[in-house]
């Protein structure tokens, strides 16, 4: 077989030297198309989970938020794994699909197992989000606020880092998220007296409801009087 080919192109030189320059000019053009990353991404198809919840330990994010989301998220369509991280106030839960499934689509997927989950979540542990489209690459650094000058509390540091320094890095060019954890969130707080209520015959329930009528956001309207506005 050998030598039917040594003799096949010694007979046939010129075409020999076509289909030679031919396969260098295709290699030629194939090195010029292609894509070139010092870090390649071979990472899967990943929709990420992000809940966080204040004050809570890792222990009891794994038991109220990870678990709800990961039995939600079990069983869904081209599914490869799930894995899961729970820190001291965030949960993060990776959902990985198969290579053949659109992003879009799995994130679809995703949303639609995330009302499910939500319901089976405590109110107070927080709310599930999904991340943006990223890859396992996607995480880049940690860092933290910290006052030398020790005039500012885990508070004045948490709302600087939510209304300033999130922001500020969000507009750097390819960053998708920001997630802040710790520290003290802002929060004005009802101190409730039973004796007060007992007094004036006031439930709880009452004064919650009052509560949150009292914080409602309402659309502007005209006054009419004597067909004049």
């Amino acid at each position: 077989m050998i030598n039917h080919i040594i003799n096949f192109s010694l007979h046939n030189r010129l075409l020999m030297l076509v289909l030679a320059f031919s396969i260098m000019a295709m290699g030629l053009l194939s090195y010029q198309k292609l894509p070139v990353d010092a870090f390649p991404d071979v990472s899967p198809n990943l929709v990420q989970v992000f809940t966080i919840t204040e004050g809570l330990a890792p222990e009891e994010v794994e038991m109220y938020v990870t678990y709800p989301l990961e039995a939600a998220m079990a069983g869904l369509p081209g599914t490869e794994k799930i894995r899961s991280v729970s820190n001291f106030g965030l949960s993060v839960v990776n959902v990985y699909f198969q290579d053949t499934v659109d992003i879009y689509f799995a994130r679809q997927l995703v949303a639609e197992r995330l009302q499910e989950a939500s319901e089976q979540i405590p109110a107070s542990f927080g709310e599930p989000k999904m991340g943006p489209i990223s890859t396992g690459m996607g995480l880049v650094l940690f860092y933290y606020l910290k006052d030398d000058s020790h005039q500012h509390s885990l508070e004045d540091l948490r709302t600087l880092q939510d209304w300033v320094v999130k922001f500020n890095l969000q507009n750097v060019p390819g960053v998708t998220e920001v997630l802040g954890i710790g520290g003290h969130v802002k929060q004005y707080q009802v101190i409730v007296q039973p004796d007060a209520l007992l007094r004036y015959k006031v439930t709880l329930n009452e004064l919650i409801e009052r509560i949150r009528a009292n914080n409602l956001n309402v659309g502007a309207q005209y006054l009419e009087k004597n067909s004049e506005q």
